[in-house]
């Protein structure tokens, strides 16, 4: 065979894996922060607990292929309708109460949430690495009511809208987004009671460099921060990947605060 052609099918052979690699795992990230950004462009409120969610979702996963042999994608038709109703209750008991304060307020309450639920695993499951290893290794429209409430909080409940019946539902699609996530992504890492910090972190990222509370802006940072990831390891090494997509979050900071596809000010709390 020709040289050139050679190398030339070196070069796809190693393009196809990478850009499959990509897109499977932007889906992932798409999914754990397409309902951060949700839950903050509707409720204006930065979910500091959404992590969690997703290691219960991960969790929900290794006891289910643990005691039943259940293949986790499978299980990810259990975990939507179930972490919808998770999060149903979460934001009766926890968020309705902080929805109309102060950020601070806000932000501690979640940041709160966050550490009980850590908590509640590590005693309930224990700090180990659990490792979930079976036989292989969607777009939510919001709605004019929804998009409403986002705009104008107040002209909406003069429409006529239960505001509150909207942020219900927001929190709960965005729970049950990150659950079905922590299920997908349980056969790739391990799972521990502080495996959601990994992510969360990186579902900022991606929701910063997006466009804060900007659906589209969600899937398509996923990609750019799972495309950097991919070609970051494969280039310079595993350890290197998350120092390449955090200079990209920095650099977004810096010249478009606003995200590549947020509007200018969005940026800003409450705005």
């Amino acid at each position: 065979m020709d040289p050139a052609r050679r190398l030339g099918s070196a070069q796809i052979g190693v393009l196809v894996p990478l850009a499959v690699a990509t897109v499977l795992l932007g889906g992932i990230y798409a999914l754990i922060s397409v309902g951060l950004t949700l839950i903050f462009g509707i409720m204006r409120v930065v979910n500091f607990a959404h992590g969690e969610f997703l290691m219960l979702g991960m969790y929900l996963a290794f006891w289910a292929f643990y005691l039943y042999t259940a293949d986790p994608y499978f299980v990810v038709f259990v975990a939507i309708p179930l972490f919808f109703v998770v999060g149903l209750v979460v934001y009766g008991l926890v968020m309705r109460g902080v929805i109309h304060a102060s950020h601070n307020v806000q932000i501690f309450t979640t940041v709160g949430l966050s550490t009980v639920l850590q908590n509640v695993a590590l005693v309930a499951w224990s700090g180990d690495f659990r490792f979930v290893r079976p036989w292989h290794l969607s777009t939510v429209h919001a709605g004019r009511v929804m998009r409403a409430t986002a705009q104008d909080r107040d002209a909406a409940t003069l429409m006529g809208i239960d505001t509150d019946r909207v942020y219900q539902l927001t929190f709960a699609i965005g729970i049950a987004a990150v659950g079905a996530a922590g299920v997908l992504v349980a056969p790739l890492y391990s799972v521990y009671p502080t495996a959601g910090l990994q992510f969360v972190l990186l579902s900022y990222v991606v929701v910063v460099l997006g466009g804060l509370g900007d659906m589209l802006g969600a899937m398509i940072g996923s990609l750019i921060v799972a495309a950097v990831e991919v070609a970051g390891s494969y280039l310079f090494g595993v350890a290197w990947k998350e120092i390449f997509y955090f200079i990209l979050f920095i650099l977004v900071l810096v010249f478009r605060p606003a995200g590549l596809f947020g509007q200018r000010g969005a940026e800003t709390l409450g705005v």
